[in-house]
């Protein structure tokens, strides 16, 4: 995400370091050690509520599957 200079003159300081954080190659690297997306014990569906979800989706229930 480019932003262009100007716009700094109206940001708080704070938004300033966060573009500058994410702008930077390693940003994804330091998001990950901060906030993992595999959590450390991967949990399974009960297989009653899996069954009832794909019988939603087969039927084509949206409703259903909110």
């Amino acid at each position: 995400m480019f932003i262009y200079p100007f716009c700094y003159n109206f940001m708080n300081y704070w938004t300033e370091l966060s573009i500058e954080l994410a702008n930077q190659k390693a940003y994804l690297d330091e998001l990950f050690a901060v906030y993992p997306t595999i959590p450390e014990g991967i949990r399974e569906i009960d297989n009653s509520v899996w069954n009832s979800i794909e019988i939603s989706f087969n039927n084509k229930d949206n409703i259903s599957l909110i």
